[in-house]
Order: C-alpha cells, then structure tokens, then sequence
C-alpha cells in the first residue's frame, strides 16, 4: 500500500526588503502630497488604504520618525498661512474665521489620524510624543491661537459681545462664541493647560464683577428696593440663560455665580433691608407688600446667610409693635383684653408673613417665637392680661358661640400661653378669677371652663393644673354638702312643725365638708366673705309710693345696707366701725352702691371717689329700676384705683391694701408665688443630686431649669442662693477640692 499523505516542507525565511533613507523620503512624499490634498479638500481621490500601508512601512522599517517630523512640519507650514490669513482679517468677521479654521483643522487632523494610527499606537508611546491629533491642537495653540495679532483680538471680541449682550445691543451669534470656547476648552482637556482660563475666563469673570458691581449701585441709588429686587433676579436668569448657551464650564458657572451672589445680593443686603420707604422694614409695615417681601426673601435665599438680616429686620418689627402694645396698656389706652387681642392680631399677621413671605421657613418661625417672647416676658403684665381676657371669655363671650368658634377663642389663649415664660404666674392670676367664677356662678359653662384647663394641662403636664382641677372638685363637693343640708333642713321643718329658717347657700373649698359632726369631726370653716353674694329685698319711696326690689349684692354690700334698717345716715368711718370690712374692700362695694346706674346710696362728697372718714351716706328713696330683680356689680379694682383720693392713696395701709386687692405689680411677684418658686427649685435640685449624686455648678444649674422650664424660667442668680440654702440645711456639700462641685449628703 502507498503512502499518500502529503510531505511537510519547511521553507526558508523570505526576509523583508530593507527600505533605505532615498526610498523612505519618495513615501514620505507621498505622504505629504495626500496631507496637502486632505487640508486642501481634495482627499476623495485618495486611497486611505494605501496611504495607511505606506505610514504603516515607514514604521516598520525604522523610518517613524521622519514621519513623525514630517507631519509636524506639514501641519505647521499649512497653520502658518491660516495664522497670516486670520491676522489680517477685520475684526467684524475674526471671530467666525477662527471658529471656521478650528473646525477645518480639527477635519484635517482626524483624517491625518486615520492614516497614521499604527505610528501613533508604536512610534508615538516609544518615543513618548504627542499623538497625532493632540500634536495637531498643539500646533493650533502655538502657531494660530497664540499668534501676536489673533489670540488678543479674539479674547477681546468675546469679552465685547457679551459685554454688549448685557447692556442689550445685538452681538455675534452665541453659536460662534460657543464654538471658540469649547475650542479653548477643547485644547485644555487635549494639552491639561489652562489657556480658557489665561485667555478667557479669568478677564471674563473680572469684567462680570466690575459690570455688576457698577450696575448694582447706580440702580439701587435711582430705584426702589422692590425695583432692585425685580432687576437683579432678572439678572440671574439671563447670566443663567447665557452660560448654558454658551455652554461654560461648572467650574466657571460656579464662580460667576459666587459674582453674581456677592455683587447682587450680598454686598446690597442690608442696604435692601434698611431703605427709606421701601426697604424689607418698610415692606414689613403694610400687609399689601407681602408679595414684595417673598420675591426679597426669594433673592436673599440664593445666599443663606444674608437671610439673617430679613429675620432680623422682622423681629425687630414684631419688638417694636409689641412695645407698643405695652406702653399702651401701662398707660391705660387699651384693657387687658384689647392687649391680649392686638398679640393675636399680631401673631395672625407676623405669622402670614413667615408662612408666605418667608415661605414657613423654620428659622424664620423660630425668631417670631423669640420675638413675642421677648417683650411678653419682660414683666408679668402678659401673664395678668391673659387671665382677664381668659375671665373675660369664661364669663360672657363665648355665650352662644359655635363648638369650632370656642375650640378656636380657648386655643388663642393657649397660643399666648406659650410665649409667657413664667407660666406659674398665669396659674397664680387665673386661678384668681377662677375662684370667683365658680364661687359667684358666673362661668358661662362648666365644660368649656374644664375643656380650657384640659388645654392647659396638656401645655405643662398634670401638676400645673392639678390645683385647678381639685377646685371643680371642691364645687361638685360642695354642691353635694348643700343638697345634704337641705334635705337636713327639711327634715328639721316638719320637727319644728314650720319654723321659719334662712336660706343660705355655702360652698365649702378645699376641705369640702357641712358642719355635721358626724361627718366632719375636727375640721375647720373659715368664711371667705368677700366672695360670698346674697339676695334682699328694699323697699324705696315714701307717702303710698313704695317701690320693692330684690337685690343680688355682695356678702359686704348686704352687711352695709342692712345697716340703714335702723340708721337713716351713716360715715364712713361709722360702717368701718360697724362691719369691721377692710379700708378697700369697704370703699370699692360703697362706691359701687353710689355708681349712676345703680345709686342705691347717695354720699355727701361730690365726684366719683369718697372724700374722708367724714363723707356721709345714705338710702336713695328716689331709686328707680325698670326690674324688678336687680343686680349690683361691683366697681373693677383699676376702677378703685381712679377714684381714691390722695389721702388715701398716700396712705400705706391702704396703699399696701390696694396692691393686696390687685395682685402683685408687673415688676414683682407676689409673695406667695414667691415662696411657690423657692420650694420648686429646692425640690428639683435635690432630686437632681439624690439621682446623680455629685454634679458641678453650670450642670446643676442647666439640669434645674431644664426641670422647671415648663412652669417657669429660674434665674442662675436665683437657683445659686436656694443652693446656698440647702448647703446650710445640710442637703448639699461643696467638694473640699473643688468648691464648684456639689455632693449629695445621703
């Protein structure tokens, strides 16, 4: 059998043939002449193939860098005539020749790439030259861009146009400043140098600062600031506008807009605010500005710190406002209630603006709190005011009101509430006229009355109104004993077969309890008169012509007129003697007997107040009264104020009497609340350190306001003696080695 597989035959090398510097140059030739061609836009004739092999030979056979060389210097000879041509071409074309001559250079140069790419991927990285197409921005830059007559007309062209387009003059088309700018971008990126900045950027955003900063002032002298406003915001949207369409760098956008910012805005901010008739201050004064005022906060709002000036400016307003609230109340123009109204009225608009103006900024809401709690808490005026007006809505507005009308007139309150700092104070005044609400059955209702301190309760907790809550208490008690008593009594009648008895209506506070012994062994009455009323029956007139009413008056007020029963006129000083009533008390029910519309008394003196111990009263015979049932209010402590004379108001019984009837004075405390404040902070300082055992100064004195904030704000002054207090009770003890650090004395 033959073998008929196929021999294998090994051949020797067939070795390249060797191309010498002659052969070299004739392709380089070739080379150059198609180079010429492609710039010349004549390459459609050539084949890149050949072209690509003839390159691809040079290399191989050791000839890349007269390649190399030889594109550089061909490239450079044709740019050196681009170079002359834009040298001498006018300024009104300049800008588009460049734009033109960069987009044919860059044609050129990615067909020159094509063609030597395998020099670029082995000659290039060897020798550690510049690729193809990067040599050729290179060439760009320092033979056509940088060149004496064209870089500097061009970069002053560009400033100029859009110079002109700010102040509104038709420029060149931004597509030919675009395309500039990315040329020079475009170089950067290529060579990582910095010639947009050198050549542009830098004069650009130069030139932006002196325009804007010029601008700025000269308008903000002729104009208004809401006009400033509108302009400068116009302003921001054409520089935004334009630094898209030309499409600058981020890095550019963020530093023109840094110019823009300061020169606009910043450097003007409190010049906006303070403006003579038009400024945010100014603004803040007519409630119709409200749109003005959020386009300023809108403009300020780019630069957030300048936004403290528009907080300021509307803090200082809500100040002013409220200052004036306090003087006109301290100088008796306006009522409590009215005080208690103008700071809703107040807190309703301020609190409009920081919700649309200043967009419900947190902040801004945070300051207007601070700002009512900054004139409301100077004294304790607020807190009294409050009372009233709460006393005065429990008494009488709220009747006939809607559940949501109650629901919003006891959330007011409850809104003033939290500005008051020392709301132990308000406790102490409202609980006052709680008293005498429930004591006189004066409360419109019992459920609102409770639904108020439900409200409050839920502000400061369960020990703020615990008091409060025990005095319903005491009224559901009492109202228990009376219903006891007159079965009672009663049951006496039908024992004494029809005795005839006083009726009478007692309410027991605190301790609660009838005098039954069974009940009530051991406990203690005391008769709180004051605050009692009753019911008599007068007779007026004389010869046939009686005229009888019922009389709802004071517990005083009866002990008075009862004494014209057997007296037909009767001195002051002769009823003081009699009642044994207190100099004010006494004088503020007479003077409510002698009043215009109920003149049950005549008194001797003329004029609203009584003269002396001597002045004289007695019974009106003339009294007329369209009812029949007829009943006497009792003048207002302000009132009593009024109508005192000079010699008892320089008298310091009665001077001490008055403060007594009035409450404290809004610059002091009373005592008992006083008294009230020094156990709280005893207290709580001595739960702190049974807790922590040791603790330094500042902590202490942080932790015990902190405990106590709900009620009220303690001074550090005021915390340190109570600490002093309880050092030498033995509570506390000073650290031997560190005097500011106190121990707990187990």
């Amino acid at each position: 059998m033959s073998d008929t597989r196929k021999k294998i035959v090994i051949k020797p090398f067939r070795s390249r043939l060797h191309m010498d510097q002659q052969g070299a140059q004739t392709v380089w030739n070739s080379l150059a002449n198609a180079i010429d061609e492609i710039v010349l836009r004549n390459s459609s004739a050539l084949s890149f193939e050949e072209l690509y092999r003839n390159s691809y030979n040079l290399v191989i056979q050791k000839h890349g860098k007269l390649l190399y060389d030889g594109v550089t210097l061909k490239i450079s000879s044709h740019l050196s005539t681009t170079a002359q041509n834009l040298a001498s071409t006018p300024d009104a074309s300049l800008l588009e020749e460049v734009s033109m001559s960069f987009d044919e250079h860059i044609t050129t140069m990615s067909m020159v790439r094509d063609i030597l790419m395998y020099m670029d991927r082995t000659y290039v990285e060897t020798h550690n030259e510049k690729s193809t197409f990067i040599q050729g921005l290179h060439l760009y830059r320092t033979i056509v861009w940088e060149h004496s007559n064209v870089q500097c007309r061009v970069s002053e062209l560009l400033l100029k146009a859009i110079a002109d387009e700010r102040i509104g003059e038709l420029t060149d088309s931004r597509d030919v400043l675009k395309k500039i700018l990315s040329m020079l971008l475009q170089i950067d990126t290529a060579e990582n140098s910095n010639v947009y900045e050198r050549d542009f950027a830098d004069a650009f955003l130069g030139r932006t600062q002196e325009f804007y900063q010029m601008e700025s002032s000269e308008f903000l002298a002729e104009n208004s600031a809401s006009d400033y406003v509108e302009k400068a915001k116009r302003r921001l949207e054409e520089e935004k506008l334009r630094a898209t369409a030309l499409a600058l760098p981020p890095t550019t956008v963020d530093e023109l807009q840094n110019i823009l910012h300061t020169e606009l805005i910043k450097r003007h901010a409190k010049t906006l605010v303070s403006m003579e008739n038009s400024g945010f201050s100014v603004l803040l004064k007519d409630e119709t500005k409200i749109g003005a005022m959020r386009e300023m906060y809108d403009l300020f709002a780019k630069i957030p710190e300048s936004l403290d000036d528009l907080r300021n400016a509307l803090c200082d307003r809500v100040k002013e406002d409220g200052n004036a609230l306090v003087a006109d109340q301290e100088r008796g123009v306006s009522d409590p209630a009215s005080f208690v109204q103008g700071i809703l009225k107040m807190n309703d608009r301020y609190t409009s603006i920081v919700d649309f103006a200043f967009r419900g900024e947190p902040k801004a809401k945070k300051r207007l709190k601070e700002s009512f709690e900054n004139f409301l808490n100077v004294d304790t005026r607020a807190a009294s005011c409050l009372a009233v007006y709460a006393d005065m809505l429990l008494r009488s507005s709220i009747k006939g009101a809607s559940e949501e009308e109650v629901s919003i007139l006891l959330n007011n309150v409850i809104l003033v509430f939290r500005f008051i700092s020392d709301k132990d104070v308000f406790e102490a005044f409202y609980k006052e006229h709680l008293a005498k609400r429930l004591l006189t059955g004066r409360s419109v209702s019992d459920e609102v009355e409770k639904q108020l301190v439900s409200l409050l309760k839920a502000e400061c907790g369960y020990q703020f109104t615990s008091k409060l809550e025990g005095m319903f208490n005491d009224m559901r008690i009492s109202r228990d004993t009376r219903e006891a008593y007159k079965n009672y009594k009663r049951e006496r009648s039908v024992q004494s077969k029809g005795e005839s008895s006083v009726d009478i209506d007692v309410d027991v506070l605190t301790t609660g309890y009838w005098p039954n012994v069974k009940k009530h062994t051991g406990r203690k009455l005391s008769w709180q008169t004051s605050t009692g009323t009753g019911e008599i029956k007068a007779s007026f007139g004389s010869n046939g012509n009686i005229r009888t009413y019922n009389l709802i008056v004071s517990t005083y007020q009866m002990c008075i007129l009862m004494l014209f029963n057997e007296d037909t006129e009767l001195t002051l000083r002769q009823i003081a003697s009699k009642t044994s009533i207190p100099d004010l008390e006494l004088q503020r029910h007479l003077i409510s007997l002698c009043t215009p519309k109920y003149r049950i008394l005549r008194k001797s003196s003329k004029g609203r107040g009584i003269s002396g111990d001597d002045d004289s009263f007695s019974i009106n015979d003339g009294y007329k009264s369209n009812a029949r049932r007829v009943k006497v209010p009792l003048i207002s402590m302000s009132s009593l104020k009024d109508v005192v004379q000079n010699k008892y108001a320089a008298d310091p019984k009665v001077g001490q009497a008055l403060t007594s009837l009035q409450g404290s004075s809004v610059e002091t405390l009373p005592p008992q609340l006083e008294e009230e404040r020094r156990h709280l902070v005893e207290a709580a300082t001595v739960r702190i350190m049974k807790a922590r055992k040791q603790l330094h100064h500042n902590d202490l004195i942080a932790e015990v306001t902190k405990q106590l904030q709900s009620r009220f704000v303690p001074t550090p002054q005021f915390i340190k003696k109570r600490i002093e207090g309880l050092i030498e009770r033995e509570y506390l003890e000073r650290n031997e080695d560190d005097h500011r650090l106190y121990m707990y004395v187990a």
